[in-house]
């Protein structure tokens, strides 16, 4: 948790470390988080969408829509066969009452809260040892955009585009700004210079 009135950024997850980290915590039956990390990592949602989620919006399909809750605005998900084969997993192991459930229910019957999350993201993050400085909820959307970034880097601005679209953002200012990408560029600067 960050303390009152303090800003903190939350970083993104290099996308190999992420998907070893969905393994890892599978093969640990952690299967909530592994779920989770997966979801945020493949759809860029945020954490307030996700846990909204229910089984029977994300299980044996392909697409689903949702409003989001922040910006109001209908979005368009799809899910690649990996991610629909690790959500069936999932939802075997982790066999909730009905489908009509929501994917991230704790023991005691209620859907996580975010600061819950952020507290098990922290706790993952030291357990595993990730190569992270600030790891919360908003590092999954992070991770998701600057995959998308980098595996799109011949033609970044167009990389930069998608991503403002998926995001919903009304700039690719804010874009820049939520992947980090304008701050590297400034300090790219001091290494342009030569002794």
């Amino acid at each position: 948790m960050s303390l009152k009135y303090s800003t903190t950024t939350a970083d993104y997850l290099v996308w190999s470390d992420a998907m070893s980290l969905i393994r890892k915590l599978a093969k640990d039956k952690s299967y909530k988080m592994s779920l989770l990390i997966a979801l945020g990592c493949f759809t860029g949602l945020r954490i307030s969408d996700i846990l909204a989620l229910t089984w029977e919006q994300i299980l044996n399909t392909e697409e689903f829509t949702i409003t989001e809750k922040k910006t109001g605005k209908k979005r368009v998900l799809r899910l690649n066969p990996q991610l629909q084969q690790h959500i069936q997993e999932c939802h075997e192991h982790i066999q909730p009452l009905k489908d009509t459930s929501y994917i991230l229910v704790s023991q005691k019957g209620t859907v996580f809260t975010i600061q819950r999350i952020n507290v098990i993201l922290k706790e993952i993050k030291k357990k595993y040892r990730l190569k992270v400085k600030n790891f919360s909820c908003h590092s999954l959307r992070k991770t998701f955009g600057r995959q998308v970034y980098n595996m799109n880097s011949e033609n970044s601005e167009l990389a930069l585009v998608k991503l403002m679209e998926l995001f919903n953002h009304s700039s690719i200012a804010i874009t820049k700004r939520c992947l980090g990408l304008r701050q590297e560029e400034i300090l790219q600067t001091y290494d342009c210079l030569t002794f």
